[in-house]
């Protein structure tokens, strides 16, 4: 009775103890509540769920980080002008004397301008997951944290503040606040300032990124993305000379309204906002009138005689500011610009004020470096193009002096030279097989298999295993002959099997009897029945080569026309016979076809015919 009352009471505990672990106490129920409403468990489930969207580490030379970098550098292109565009928005109005803004336009600019920085924001979070190779040991590193520190101790500050919406702010907020003031010229210095730090540090990042100094550097391969490249390098440098020139002539316009006015009640006419005058001339018609009567500031507008002007390198700048249609200001700014550069400010003159000399200077070494890396680049452009005709030049030199050197026949010496023009023309003077060789080994087989389709027309070839037709491609070479050309002699060695590409081949036997071959046919097929009818190893490894005699041909093959061919020698041919023979003689098939096409076959069953038809005719 003692040992089951000490059961029940040890089955009781367990019970209770289970109870206990299955049953939440209120101290954990009061843990999961505050768990739950604790900000940060809220924050680590957003995060989680978030977190699925973000895409992983990417390898800096992917083709989809490549096109996304093309498409970021002709989006940030397009941001410049749209930076520059900011400086066009600002126009003087002769009639009031002062200077307004087209609000139209500036909203577009902004709504514009805020998409690039949206571009330019997404660019920089991809940076955030893009590997980089370190700098001392080229090892990529694919570590989110040190990529994110690599970033973030690198050219993120930079490209902070090229997103910065420095053009936005001043156009819409501080322009609008102060106009009217004195307050708006600081704007417009610090609108102009701003403007080009942003296009310089943005053009610095571009050029890290073509140049290859970039993790995500991007390469333009051909030739026409080069050239458009330094065209719209050309044009965009011609947009910032001539956006300057615009707005420092404004400035010169603004300074002499400034000068003309003397006091400070006429600034705020200077700044007219949108140009609109109404409320002015209702709030002070006295001091308005007195402004409009002014002969010195209408004295800033113009007309100027022959060196009346103190406006210098600015006189046609100072016309251009006083029309309101923004596309004629823009495009008679660029053509400007454009033809400065070209000329490096060879036919302009400047006043005596030091920042005009400069900015005349500043024109005439961009024009010279422009110019000459883009005299540079064409003249790359040209010599690659140049390259193989120049070789092409050098090598039949090479030829004509060799055969005067040797005394050649002239009739000999027209067949060399039409040999060596088709042979160029056929192969563009490049080697295939030099092509081929730097590239990876499953690479030049798909690439072999591509180009050498023909291959598998061959009826033998068409049987045989991959490995032995990859065999056969890499030992292919290119052949070309001239019209009149003989590929097989009658009684001489077939030494080549001839695939012919372009032309037409006459091939005569012994009884004259013709055969016109073209494109898709073979010349020499024999050689590869002998191969795998002789060409074989006994039991101890003992090679068995092709008799001799078994390789004269008896037919004359002649070109008609100019033949391009693939050719594979006796000797490579024996090569793959001997490494795969084995493949093939445990394929009945492929020797069935072996002995239908071979030459030899055909003839033993043409003897043995004759001779049953001997037999025949001898039984009375």
């Amino acid at each position: 009775m003692n040992e089951r009352e000490k059961g029940k009471k040890l089955m009781h505990s367990a019970s209770s103890v289970c109870i206990s672990v299955n049953s939440p106490s209120s101290s954990n129920r009061e843990f999961h509540d505050g768990h739950d409403k604790d900000p940060r468990g809220w924050a680590r489930r957003i995060f989680s769920s978030l977190y699925q969207f973000i895409p992983g580490i990417m390898h800096p030379h992917a083709k989809s980080v490549q096109r996304w970098n093309k498409i970021f550098i002709f989006s940030c292109l397009f941001t410049g002008i749209l930076d520059t565009l900011f400086l066009f928005l600002l126009y003087s109005k002769k009639d009031n004397m002062c200077i307004a803004v087209n609000l139209t336009m500036t909203q577009v600019l902004i709504v514009l301008r805020s998409q690039a920085n949206i571009i330019y924001m997404f660019h920089m979070l991809l940076q955030f997951r893009l590997a980089y190779f370190a700098r001392k040991s080229r090892i990529l590193v694919q570590h989110p944290k040190k990529i994110a520190l690599n970033y973030l101790y690198g050219y993120f500050l930079v490209d902070f503040f090229v997103v910065l919406p420095l053009s936005q702010v001043i156009m819409w907020l501080v322009l609008q606040k102060y106009k009217g003031s004195s307050g708006a010229k600081d704007a417009v210095i610090f609108l102009q300032v701003g403007i080009n730090f942003q296009y310089l540090a943005m053009f610095f990042r571009i050029l890290l990124m073509v140049v290859g100094q970039s993790t995500s550097s991007v390469l333009f391969e051909s030739w026409l993305a080069k050239f458009v490249l330094n065209i719209l390098g050309f044009v965009l440098f011609s947009h910032v000379i001539g956006s300057c020139w615009y707005l420092f002539a404004l400035q010169r316009v603004t300074q002499c309204l400034r000068n003309a006015c003397g006091e400070l009640w006429c600034f705020p006419y200077i700044y007219c906002g949108d140009g609109n005058t109404k409320g002015r001339l209702e709030d002070d018609p006295t001091s308005w009138e007195k402004w409009k009567d002014n002969k010195k500031a209408s004295a800033c507008f113009g007309p100027f005689g022959p060196g009346e002007s103190h406006y210098g390198i600015y006189v046609q700048a100072v016309s251009l500011t006083t029309k309101s249609n923004l596309p004629i200001r823009y495009i008679y700014s660029l053509f400007w610009g454009f033809q400065q550069i070209s000329t490096m400010a060879g036919n302009q003159i400047p006043a005596f004020v030091v920042g005009e000399v400069l900015f005349t200077m500043s024109i005439t070494a961009t024009g010279l470096v422009l110019f000459s890396l883009l005299v540079g680049n064409m003249q790359n452009f040209l010599q690659a193009v140049g390259r193989k005709s120049l070789e092409m030049s050098v090598r039949r030199l090479d030829i004509e002096q060799w055969m005067s050197h040797r005394k050649v026949p002239e009739e000999l010496r027209k067949k060399a030279r039409e040999s060596e023009r088709y042979n160029w023309s056929a192969t563009r003077g490049l080697n295939e097989s030099t092509l081929l060789e730097n590239l990876p080994e499953d690479l030049q087989r798909d690439i072999r298999r591509h180009v050498y389709n023909f291959v598998e027309r061959f009826p033998i070839f068409g049987l045989m295993d991959d490995s032995i037709l990859d065999a056969i491609r890499e030992r292919l070479k290119h052949k070309t002959y001239i019209k009149g050309s003989k590929i097989f002699v009658r009684g001489g060695l077939i030494d080549k099997m001839i695939y012919i590409v372009q032309g037409k081949v006459e091939s005569i036997g012994e009884d004259n009897n013709s055969v016109l071959l073209s494109e898709g046919d073979v010349c020499g097929k024999e050689l590869i029945t002998l191969c795998l009818e002789h060409f074989a190893r006994d039991r101890i490894g003992k090679k068995i080569k092709i008799p001799a005699d078994k390789l004269l041909s008896n037919r004359m093959v002649r070109c008609l026309t100019n033949v391009e061919a693939y050719a594979i020698r006796a000797a490579d041919l024996e090569e793959v016979a001997s490494l795969y023979s084995g493949l093939q003689t445990r394929d009945p098939t492929l020797q069935g076809v072996t002995r239908k096409e071979s030459a030899y076959t055909q003839g033993r069953g043409a003897n043995r015919i004759k001779l049953a038809w001997r037999c025949r005719k001898k039984q009375p």
